[in-house]
């Protein structure tokens, strides 16, 4: 197991740098299809800048939401490295049943409560 130092949550560079393209190619795609909605709607009678608004609006939008995607990804995995690594979860919950269940086998019963009576 590596020392506390050399520990570090942060996912694989490569996974980062496919984030990152990812990012890129929604902005990208949103800008196009922002520009396109725009462009059809607005016709004739529109200035250049209207469908470049839309857009720039397009990209911005698909860039953040593939970023919001990609954060959570990209924290999982760190997630899962860091508990693969230790054994724990940090859920205090989880990490509970975990050494319950190393401890011996599954109790029966639920907490306090009593087994419910079957007919």
């Amino acid at each position: 197991m590596p020392s506390p130092e050399e520990q570090s949550a942060a996912p694989p560079r490569l996974a980062r740098i496919v984030a990152f393209v990812a990012i890129l190619a929604a902005g990208a795609t949103g800008g196009f299809i922002g520009y396109s909605v725009t462009d059809l709607q607005c016709g004739t009678g529109c200035s250049a800048a209207v469908p470049g608004i839309g857009g720039l609006v397009g990209a911005t939008i698909a860039a953040v939401g593939v970023a919001v995607v990609a954060m959570l990804a990209l924290r999982a995995m760190g997630e899962w490295k860091t508990i693969q690594q230790t054994g724990e979860s940090g859920n205090w919950r989880d990490d509970k049943a975990l050494n319950r269940s190393r401890t011996g086998p599954p109790r029966t019963s639920s907490g306090n409560r009593p087994q419910p009576r079957v007919r």
